[in-house]
This record gives structure tokens, sequence and C-alpha cells, in this order.
């Protein structure tokens, strides 16, 4: 399962927790570019929810779109 983080990592996430089933979290941290002082996406993530983001390489799907038109209007 491939999820989003909102923007927070420039990069695609792929869920390999194993988990299953929606759960409703409250994730408290601070965008690099923002001037609070919270903790960082990545430490949030680990001592927060006891998560680790891992840098690795995987297969991604990707959608490629080389014409697009409008519709006629018929």
């Amino acid at each position: 399962m491939i999820f989003g983080l909102g923007g927070a990592v420039d990069r695609v996430v792929i869920d390999k927790t194993g988990l299953t089933g929606l759960y409703d979290i409250d994730l408290t941290w601070s965008p690099d570019d923002e001037t609070d002082t919270g903790p960082s996406i990545f430490t949030a993530l680990q001592d927060q929810l006891g998560l680790k983001l891992e840098p690795a390489k995987a297969p991604v799907d990707v959608v490629v779109i080389d014409h697009i038109e409008r519709l006629s209007e018929n």
C-alpha cells in the first residue's frame, strides 16, 4: 500500500508495516520551512507512532500522458 503524508515527504512512501484496517492518528510535527520548534516528520513518526521511514528503492507504478485533446462539442 502506498500512502501520502500530506506532502511532508518529497518521495513516495510504501507501507511495509503489515498493519491492516483504518487508523485515526494524531501526529504533531513541524515542517522544515517553518520556525516552529516541533520535531521533524521523521522524528515525530518514530517517537509518537513507533514507525521509521527508511530510504529504499522499489518499483512504483507511473502513468504517463503523452497526448491530450479537448472534447468536440457534438
